[in-house]
């Protein structure tokens, strides 16, 4: 399939820089086995994220890879600062990337914001996964953004 014509190729030279070309069959195939699987491979989250925008919910994997990268600052500055924009941007409400979660952990991440610890976002991040994993991951599986992806490449032989 050309690349003109390739209707996913189109998606991540716009949005990606040619992730769809380095994506492997083999790597597409072991995001079936497990929600596990697709977010921590290489790609899986990009090309989640991609399908969660044509569901409007991108914000959820935004946010949950956030987390991730959140629980690797050390410094406590750093941490602040971050908690801070992760509070802003999907916690507190009328949020721009607004998340779903429950008032409970809500309260409870602004109970901790002024100090926050590692673990300060971990309730959120997990009914995040929850989320996904139960509702849009299933969906993923079965949409035309990935059969079209995994059979692009089972025909391409890539």
């Amino acid at each position: 399939m050309s690349p003109n014509t390739c209707w996913l190729c189109k998606i991540f030279r716009a949005e990606e820089n040619g992730i769809s070309s380095k994506v492997t069959l083999e790597e597409v195939l072991q995001w079936s086995q497990s929600f596990e699987s697709l977010v921590t491979s290489k790609y899986g989250p990009v090309i989640y994220k991609s399908y969660l925008k044509t569901e409007h919910s991108d914000e959820n994997i935004e946010f949950w890879l956030a987390c991730e990268a959140y629980k690797k600052i050390t410094s406590q500055k750093k941490r602040i600062s971050m908690a801070r924009k992760l509070f802003t941007n999907y916690i507190q409400p009328e949020a721009p990337n607004e998340i779903n979660i429950d008032s409970p952990a809500r309260k409870a991440i602004i109970r901790n914001i002024q100090e926050p610890t590692e673990s300060c976002f971990d309730e959120a991040q997990r009914i995040i996964y929850w989320h996904m994993e139960r509702d849009s991951y299933p969906r993923f599986l079965e949409s035309d953004f990935y059969q079209k992806l995994k059979h692009s490449l089972q025909t391409n032989g890539n």
